[in-house]
């Protein structure tokens, strides 16, 4: 009996098709059901991030405002607590303290008036011809007579350009009478617009009327009433930053707000930016899940086409079964030769470069003969084959580091010395501080015992210990030092610099991942953290001390030859954060 050949193909036809959708189906559910709950999971914790971290700088420039504003208003109140009207009404007298106040707080008050309770102005020291103004009339004058310190908004005023009055008030002879100050607008100005971040992430402030009190790029002249809404809501709130996402129409973008009180109610500072910009790495990841959700369906649709086909295959060969799982076990063979073949790789790359510094070692002898000495490239010729083997010998450090890697063994150690390490790694940062303008000063201390250590780890510590502080000094220049010796059985390295120095709020974090101080985008603040996990699993240290305006030290221990870490306490001890405000004395010869 002849086999129906088309039952046949209909039956083969109807067994790949089921097989095709059962295998795309059971492939994208997990696909789909994973990708979404790690996106759901970034999205909602990069949001919550985003948010805190405006949330901290809208309050950190915030507090910073209000304390610039109450001390300028403590200034004015000190000296009407201080002195008596008389005293101030005398110009001589009120232009000496004038000139004090701004010898000691720079250009931020423009000038300083005393006015009568009538509102006369009769005394005055400024750039403006003020001496006899009337304030009679003045909003500011009406609210500041009623109060004992006062703000005022900013305004134009007599001088025609924006300004406003820091005020205090006094009583003499049963009358009340204001000193009055004006403060810089520009300087003031220039405070709050150093609020910024991302593209279109800025700030200004408003007060309860929605008018600005400092100037803006942004376009918010048909936003009076969302800026009264906001001003509302952050006082029912009693101060604290709340964050707003306001969906715009078809020609406003949608933004995010974040609104926080200044001047005691009186003003908002606000900060606005557009959501895509605020949660631009939100959107470039949804971009890259789906690209990588296409590639992976494209993937699996592919993958099931060819498994049903071959299924079908090899159910419609029977004949052939046995030849062809036997040729199944032979590639599954060579899959995992190729995977063993795969990791050593890197022990391969070892035997050309081990025949590269031989050569360069035999050619090294050969410019040692005399008919080589009259060369005029012999320094050149010896220069680049001292480069050939020294390159040479850092390929074989990093194919054993691969291989370490994957074996997950610890990293090779050996006996360093450390004075030569420390000399290889200044000499990579030559032309950056030339260029810096920074002058790298070393002083090594003689007889300094071997450490065994990965040298390959140590030099990434004194890296970014020098990167670091070159870092620091780029803007102004100056002076990195770098010591060594010996102290209570520890190998010392001593990175010192006359920097800035690192605020003390700032000492006790700078070892958490993570944690920097640079702009966005400009930092990944891992850096220290790596350096304290290195020294952590030799059995060393790293200490700092820093000091404002003076500078900054980083003290690097490592447990040389008489004391190895293997003999070491069985917990190292920690990174030590050393909270100085006096400079650290260094190693050696001051």
């Amino acid at each position: 009996m002849e086999p129906n050949i088309t039952e046949d193909k209909t039956y083969y036809h109807t067994l790949r098709r089921n097989m095709l959708i059962t295998v795309v189906v059971v492939s994208f559910m997990p696909l789909i059901f994973v990708s979404g709950i790690i996106l759901y999971h970034f999205q909602t914790s990069y949001t919550e991030k985003v948010a805190a971290h405006i949330e901290s700088l809208v309050n950190q420039h915030r507090l910073q405002i209000d304390t610039f504003l109450k001390e300028r208003q403590n200034d004015i109140l000190f000296l009407t607590d201080s002195y008596t009207f008389r005293e101030l009404s005398d110009e001589a007298f009120l232009r000496k303290t004038f000139d004090i106040i701004r010898k000691e707080h720079g250009q931020v008050f423009q000038d300083l008036g005393v006015v009568d309770h009538e509102g006369r102005q009769v005394a005055y020291v400024g750039p403006y011809r003020l001496e006899k103004a009337s304030y009679a009339g003045a909003d500011w004058f009406r609210s500041a007579i009623k109060e004992h310190a006062y703000i005022s908004d900013v305004f134009s005023g007599l001088r025609g350009t924006p300004h406003f009055i820091v005020a205090s008030r006094g009583e003499w002879n049963g009358n009340p009478y204001i000193l009055r100050a004006t403060v810089d607008f520009q300087y003031f100005n220039r405070v709050v617009q150093e609020i910024r971040m991302g593209e279109t992430g800025s700030a200004f402030i408003v007060n309860r009327k929605a008018e600005l009190q400092t100037e803006t790029s942004l376009d918010i002249s048909k936003d009076d009433e969302l800026l009264r809404n906001l001003m509302e809501q952050a006082l029912k709130t009693k101060g604290d930053v709340q964050i707003n996402v306001l969906e715009g129409d078809k020609t406003r973008a949608e933004k995010l707000y974040a609104t926080g009180l200044l001047n005691n109610g009186n003003w908002a500072l606000i900060y606005r930016q557009r959501m895509n910009d605020a949660f631009a790495e939100i959107y470039r990841t949804w971009w890259i899940a789906l690209a990588v959700f296409i590639a992976g369906a494209v993937a699996i649709v592919t993958m099931a086409v060819i498994v049903s086909r071959r299924m079908i295959g090899r159910i419609k060969a029977a004949d052939g079964e046995k030849e062809m799982m036997n040729q199944q076990v032979i590639e599954s063979n060579r899959l995992a030769s190729l995977g063993e073949m795969a990791a050593g790789i890197a022990h391969e790359i070892n035997n050309p470069v081990a025949i590269m510094v031989e050569e360069a070692g035999w050619i090294s002898d050969l410019l040692d003969e005399a008919e080589f000495h009259e060369s005029e490239n012999l320094d050149e010729f010896r220069t680049s084959l001292g480069q050939i083997k020294k390159q040479g010998i850092r390929c074989r450090d990093i194919t054993h580091k691969l291989l370490s890697f994957a074996r997950r063994s610890e990293s090779e150690r050996q006996l360093i010395k450390i004075n030569d390490m420390v000399e290889e790694v200044v000499g990579l940062f030559s032309h950056q501080a030339k260029y810096s303008n920074v002058r790298i000063v070393t002083k090594y201390a003689e007889d300094l015992p071997y450490v065994h250590a990965s040298q390959t780890e140590l030099q990434q510590v004194l890296f970014n210990l020098i990167n670091n502080a070159l870092d620091a000094l780029r803007p102004t220049g100056g002076k990195i030092v770098i010591m060594t010796g010996c102290e209570e059985n520890m190998a010392v390295i001593e990175v010192k610099d006359n920097g800035p120095g690192i605020p003390r709020a700032n000492l006790m974090r700078i070892f958490d991942p993570f944690y920097t101080t640079k702009p966005v985008g400009k930092g990944t603040g891992l850096g220290l953290s790596i350096c304290y996990g290195i020294l952590n699993n030799m059995g060393g240290k790293i200490t700092v001390a820093s000091s404002m305006g003076i500078g900054t030290n980083f003290r690097v221990f490592i447990p040389h030859q008489d004391m190895l870490p293997e003999a070491a306490p069985d917990s190292p001890p920690a990174a030590e954060t050393a909270l100085t405000e006096t400079h650290q004395s260094p190693i050696g010869s001051p």
